[in-house]
């Protein structure tokens, strides 16, 4: 099963605001995969580019660039489910 994106919203400290089309929002923190995958890096080393962030067609992840993503599954396993929706 695809946990679809609707929407994602960059906050401080590198964390993500995900809203799923089911409703459902979850907090990501992308931290830590700076140091498990060095493509993540570049988020923190380019200024701005963490906060250009998007969802890509379909909803079925999202995307910094050509060479930085994540899928919907893994934003929704790993995410940690918020009741307040508005984080900031």
């Amino acid at each position: 099963m695809f946990y679809r994106v609707k929407e994602v919203q960059p906050l401080p400290t590198y964390h993500l605001l995900v809203s799923f089309i089911t409703g459902e929002q979850k907090l990501y923190n992308v931290a830590p995969l700076f140091e498990k995958w060095d493509v993540f890096k570049t988020l923190c080393s380019v200024n701005g580019l963490f906060e250009q962030v998007k969802v890509d067609t379909g909803g079925y992840g999202i995307s910094w660039n050509d060479d930085i993503d994540l899928s919907c599954n893994e934003l929704w396993e790993n995410g940690t489910p918020i009741e307040d929706s508005n984080v900031s």
